[in-house]
């Protein structure tokens, strides 16, 4: 928000910083009533949602070049600050792919989009394990909708009947992956027995142990 402030003060528009911290938080009602019916956006239209909450008229107002600006700004964080990652990830793909698996990735963006995140992905060495790369910013589809499942195995020309779809979320990835036809590996420290009728196919700790129980199901 702060090269918000830099941005649009550049451009002659005055707001302040406590101004554009409102416009961010309120910019998640928006997001909100999108992610609850499964759909998404690309980031300019994040970034066109918190302008109008500073000025209904803003987004109007913003040349090409200065809206690239500001959806650059809020897409870089990630960059400055990367996530965490698996260190068993590399690894395991590397193997899984060794092993003949053709391997794809299919996420759920928040704040960071597609575009960013591959570019951390790269960063740690893990973006050529995957033939394909599915984001849902890019495709306006969130999982657990089973159609960016499908999209993504067409791109492969998998049929859903041979893919497994690993995760750590009991409703995304488990309960998404079983609609769209796939069978299912979470990432959780949880038993397979603790994790009651809706629980998946199998579990790992982590990415680490992710070969063995992809042979486990094969």
């Amino acid at each position: 928000m702060a090269d918000f402030e830099r941005i649009l003060t550049g451009l002659g528009v005055k707001v302040t910083a406590v101004a554009l911290d409102r416009a961010y938080e309120h910019s998640a009602t928006f997001l909100s009533r999108l992610w609850s019916k499964n759909k998404d956006v690309p980031v300019a239209e994040h970034v066109r949602a918190i302008l109008a909450a500073v000025d209904s008229g803003l987004p109007a107002r913003v040349p090409p070049e200065a809206m690239a600006a500001l959806v650059d700004a809020y897409a870089g964080p990630a960059l400055l600050v990367p996530p965490t990652v698996d260190e068993g990830a590399r690894p395991a793909l590397l193997r899984l792919r060794a092993e003949g698996l053709i391997l794809a990735l299919v996420s759920n963006t928040m704040r960071t989009p597609g575009a960013t995140l591959r570019r951390v992905l790269d960063r740690f060495g893990l973006l050529d394990c995957f033939a394909h790369t599915t984001f849902s910013d890019e495709i306006g589809i969130r999982k657990p909708d089973p159609e960016i499942f499908a999209l993504t195995l067409r791109a492969i020309q998998v049929d859903p009947s041979a893919a497994v779809h690993v995760g750590d979320d009991p409703v995304l990835d488990v309960a998404g992956a079983r609609q769209a036809g796939l069978r299912a590996i979470q990432v959780t420290t949880a038993s397979l027995k603790a994790l009651g009728a809706q629980r998946p196919d199998a579990v790992v700790p982590s990415l680490a142990t992710l070969p063995e129980a992809v042979a486990g199901l094969q």
